[in-house]
C-alpha cells in the first residue's frame, strides 16, 4: 500500500526516535512514518548508533533524516537539538516526544532517588522539548505536538512501578495545558496512551515482572489482559501519531487518544508476577 503523502515539505523533530534493542521501539516507528510520508526528520536519541540507525533507515527508503544525539533532559543539549533542526531544515512543524523510562517500585519500596529520576526523564524532557520549540512554532503560526503518554496514566496495569504512573499522568494533564494556552495561535496538542505494546523495551524492563520471565510467557501474559488478545506494534503508535499532528486532525487538539485494544474500556485481571 502507497502511504500518503500528509507531511510533504514539512519537518517533524523527534524525540527519542531510536530503538533500545532489536525490533521498532514507537519513537523509532514514528520517525521513519514521518518521513515515508514526505516529512524531513530530526531524529534525537540518547545513543549515536540508534539515532544514525533510524536515519539510515529513513535514508534507504528514499527519505531525508538527521540524526542528532541529546539528553531530552538537559536544556542546552535539547536547545541545541532544536537549533540542528532549524538550521537543517529551517522550520519545525511537528514536535514528537517520545522519551520515557518506568523503575520498578510502589510508594513503599521506591527510592526518593528512583522518583526524582523517573519524573525527570518522562516529564521534565516534555517541558524542555516544548519550552524551546514552542517559540518557534508561535513566530510560524502554526505547529503541532504529540506526547506518547501510557495507559499506566489512567489504569493499573498489574505492574508496581508508581512514579512511572504518576508520570504520565501528569504528561496528559501538561498536554491539555499546551493545547489550551497555544490553541489560539495555531499551535495543537495532544497525547497518546499505549497500552500494551510490543516493542523492545517492553522486553528488556518487564520480563521479569510476568510469569516464570522469559519473553514467551511475558507475550503471552500481556496478550490475555488484552480484550482483542493480540499486542499493539510500534506501528499502531506511530499512525496514531501521524494522523494527530496532519492537517486531516486539524480540529483536533488538547486530546488524549487511548491505543490500546479496549484495554482501557474493561476489567481484565492483572498479570501474576514472576515468583
Amino acid at each position: 500500500m502507497t502511504e500518503q503523502r500528509r507531511y510533504e515539505g514539512r519537518t517533524a523533530l523527534v524525540f527519542g526516535a531510536g530503538s533500545d534493542g532489536e525490533g521498532w521501539s514507537n519513537g523509532k516507528a514514528a520517525a521513519v512514518q514521518y518521513a515515508r510520508e514526505g516529512a524531513n526528520v530530526l531524529a534525537v536519541d540518547m545513543r549515536r548508533s540508534a539515532a544514525e540507525e533510524t536515519r539510515e533507515i529513513i535514508a534507504g527508503e528514499g527519505g531525508t533524516c538527521i540524526a542528532v544525539v541529546a539528553n531530552a533532559i538537559d536544556g542546552s543539549e535539547v536547545q541545541s537539538a532544536v537549533q540542528g533542526c532549524l538550521d537543517g531544515f529551517g522550520a519545525i512543524d511537528v514536535l514528537h516526544n517520545n522519551v520515557g523510562i518506568g523503575e520498578m517500585g510502589g510508594p513503599v519500596e521506591t527510592s526518593l532517588e528512583s522518583w526524582n529520576r523517573v519524573l525527570d526523564v518522562n516529564m521534565k524532557s516534555v517541558l524542555l522539548t516544548t519550552k524551546y520549540v514552542l517559540p518557534v512554532m508561535e513566530r510560524q503560526g502554526k505547529g503541532a505536538i504529540v506526547n506518547i503518554s501510557s495507559i499506566a496514566a489512567i489504569r493499573w496495569s498489574g505492574v508496581s512501578y508508581v512514579g512511572y504512573y504518576a508520570s504520565k499522568a501528569g504528561v496528559n494533564q501538561m498536554s491539555r495545558v499546551i493545547a489550551g494556552q497555544y490553541a489560539a495561535k495555531g499551535i495543537r496538542c495532544n497525547a497518546i496512551m499505549p497500552g500494551l505494546i510490543d516493542t523492545p523495551q517492553t522486553y528488556k524492563n518487564l520480563a521479569d515482572q510476568y510469569g516464570d520471565g522469559g519473553g514467551a510467557s511475558m507475550a503471552e501474559a500481556r496478550r490475555q489482559q488484552v480484550p482483542m488478545k493480540k499486542l499493539g506494534s510500534a506501528w499502531d503508535i506511530a499512525k496514531a501519531a501521524a494522523f494527530l499532528n496532519s492537517d486531516e486532525a486539524k480540529f483536533i487538539t488538547g486530546t488524549v487518544l487511548t491505543v490500546d485494544g479496549g484495554m482501557s474500556c474493561s476489567m481484565v485481571a492483572p498479570p501474576p508476577k514472576a515468583a
